[in-house]
């Protein structure tokens, strides 16, 4: 049976051309895929943000199809996938990175937003170990990274709409990163938030869609803060516990994984003012947010 493509996952042509090439390719390169893997739709096709998964049925067994827009990111999940080989992680089944198509086991669609925050944190906290295990060469470094987030920290305008201070402070955090032999080296998720570990029944809870680096386990921790923000009400005090929660549970050093929280919200400051432009219309609430975690985790 064909698959739906669903409505939501239709407007993305709005984003450019590539996208719109790209929706347009989607049903014949499901197809394919289908038929080359002798899969048989079983469900309703779901979407996120740059991929369609559709629920199969793999010479019986229950699987999802996976199929991403083509972008860096997402090069090198099934490696990622590969090295974890199941281990808090989900089952890679089959992968044709050429057509950033993924075959993997099937997991429930309960995420960690169903259960307490701090719980949740410490459920991620205490998965870091098993996930971060030394990363190979294919993988980008975060240190690499770093160097080209660092310059376009310094291209900024002094007339930016963030303090200026914090700027300076996450461009001398990054300076001290590139040059850290521990930037680089173990393999981190990148995107480990609420809603990237689902229950699962070959263990309660699993990762899902990583975004791999070859860098620093520290790195990790920024996306609990940011997230499941309606929840907070006290704003200094939320944000540290979600952090200490976190650390504790992973075994992280206080210092180093505060500084990567203050450059990992200053990066969503800046990637958020260069992808507006021109455009007056800028998510205050979203700047406010990330300004406000840099704020309260270092006063």
């Amino acid at each position: 049976m064909p698959v739906q493509i669903p409505d939501g996952l239709l407007v993305v042509a709005s984003r450019g051309q590539d996208w719109a090439d790209w929706l347009d390719r989607l049903p014949r390169l499901l197809r394919d895929l289908l038929d080359e893997w002798d899969l048989r739709v079983d469900g309703t096709a779901a979407y996120g943000n740059c991929a369609i998964v559709v629920p199969v049925l793999a010479q019986g067994q229950r699987a999802v199809l996976k199929v991403q827009f083509p972008h860096w990111e997402a090069e090198t999940e099934h490696l990622a996938l590969r090295a974890w080989a199941g281990n808090s992680a989900v089952q890679l089944l089959r992968a044709d990175p050429r057509r950033f198509a993924l075959l993997l086991e099937r997991l429930e669609p309960r995420d960690l937003t169903t259960i307490d925050v701090l719980d949740a944190c410490e459920l991620v906290g205490g998965t870091y170990k098993r996930l971060h295990v030394p990363a190979g060469p294919q993988f980008r470094t975060l240190s690499g990274e770093l160097k080209r987030w660092a310059e376009r920290f310094r291209q900024l305008p002094a007339s930016a709409p963030v303090p200026h201070r914090y700027v300076e402070q996450a461009i001398s955090l990054a300076e001290d990163f590139i040059t850290d032999p521990a930037t680089d080296g173990r393999l981190i998720h990148t995107d480990l938030h609420y809603e990237n570990m689902l229950a699962a029944d070959r263990e309660p809870w699993l990762v899902i869609d990583p975004k791999p680096f070859s860098g620093d386990p520290h790195f990790e921790v920024a996306p609990l803060i940011w997230n499941r923000w309606d929840e907070v009400n006290d704003v200094r005090f939320a944000v540290r516990q979600r952090f200490w929660t976190t650390i504790d549970a992973a075994g992280f050093d206080e210092d180093r994984a505060r500084n990567w929280v203050i450059v990992r919200q200053m990066l969503n400051v800046l990637w958020t003012l260069e992808s507006a432009g021109t455009d007056d219309s800028l998510p205050q609430d979203w700047l406010t947010r990330n300004i406000t975690i840099v704020k309260a985790i270092q006063d």
